[in-house]
Order: C-alpha cells, then structure tokens, then sequence
C-alpha cells in the first residue's frame, strides 16, 4: 500500500513540476532558472507544512507518503537544480550560479519554516 500512495502522489508531483517549470520559464526572459526555484521552494512549503501538522495534530503515515513522499518528491528536484547550477557556471553566468545555489538553500529552509509555523499556529 505505501509504494502505491507514493506512486500516485509521485504521479501527480512530476507533471506538475513539468507545467510550472514551463510555465514560470515562459514568463522570464533569463538564464536564471527560476521555474526550477519555484518548484523546489512550493514543495518545501509543502513539506514544511505537512511536517507542521504532524507535529501538532498527528497525521495519518498514508498522508505523509501521499503527499509528503510522492507529491513533493515528484514535484521538487535536486538534480535539475545541480544540473542547472553547473549550466550557469559554464556559460560564465557566476552570479546567477551563486544565487541558484544559495538563494535555494535559504530560501528553501525559509519556505519549510513558514510552512510549519503556519500550520503548527493553528
């Protein structure tokens, strides 16, 4: 049953990481991969958020796997976001290489902490 919720969670998630990585980048006439960064910083709010109310309400485990496994596993992505990283340093574009890589850790973080201290207010 858990390889199951994660499949479906995880079919959903990678899509829709597909369509709005397309759709942020269409907008942005960049080298900066901000659709990327958009993906990874709304999965660790996700994250941030079910981590939350687990903490304080309990949450079923099928939630967490659902959800927490397969939607945010299947949506966010670390090897896109190195790939990407290492893209910008090779074609010289150093600043926006370190703003990939720092911007996404501490943005990230920022993202998983307002998660949780949203839900776990409440």
């Amino acid at each position: 049953m858990a390889v199951l919720l994660v499949f479906l969670g995880g079919a959903v998630g990678a899509p829709l990481r597909y369509l709005v990585d397309r759709a942020v980048q269409k907008r942005h006439d960049s080298v900066f991969p901000w659709g990327t960064m958009a993906v990874n910083l709304t999965g660790c709010l996700i994250l941030g958020a079910l981590t939350g109310a687990a903490a304080v309400d309990g949450m079923p485990s099928d939630v967490l796997l659902l959800a927490g496994t397969g939607l945010c596993g299947g949506l966010t992505t670390f090897s896109t976001f190195g790939y990407e990283t290492v893209r910008l340093l090779e074609n010289g574009s150093f600043a926006e290489a370190g703003l990939n890589a720092l911007g996404s850790l501490f943005a990230g973080l920022a993202a998983a902490a307002i998660g949780y201290a949203a839900v776990a207010a409440f």
